[in-house]
């Protein structure tokens, strides 16, 4: 079993950054491939980011990439989401994902940007 908790959101003004941590235990490995996905109110869960287990390729949502960067840290078993020049349309429950055998989520973390 392994838990992912999230971690990093927050109220920012548009135009601000904030940098999201997800952070696993339990039976943990670094062959987990990891994503964030994000939630906003009244829609479908949507695919931002996501990154291999090496670390050596990532792959983005066409509206946040060029804004946002995942990376990964498998000594600390944690996964980032740097998020610069944040804009309201990213406002949005952000989750982390690991994929192995076995698919795990976290509980998310909200992030919301004011105008």
């Amino acid at each position: 079993q392994v838990q992912l908790v999230e971690s990093g959101g927050g109220l920012v003004q548009a135009g601000g950054s904030l940098r999201l941590s997800c952070t696993a235990s339990g039976r943990t490995e670094s062959r987990y491939a990891l994503s964030w996905h994000r939630q906003a109110p009244g829609k479908e869960r949507e695919f931002v980011a996501s990154i291999s287990h090496a670390g050596t390729s990532t792959s983005y949502l066409d509206s946040v990439r060029g804004r946002f960067t995942i990376t990964r840290d498998n000594a600390k078993n944690t996964v980032y989401l740097q998020m610069n020049s944040l804009k309201v349309e990213d406002t949005a429950v952000y989750y982390c994902k690991a994929v192995g055998l076995t698919t795990y989520w976290g509980q998310g973390t909200q992030v919301t940007v004011s105008s």
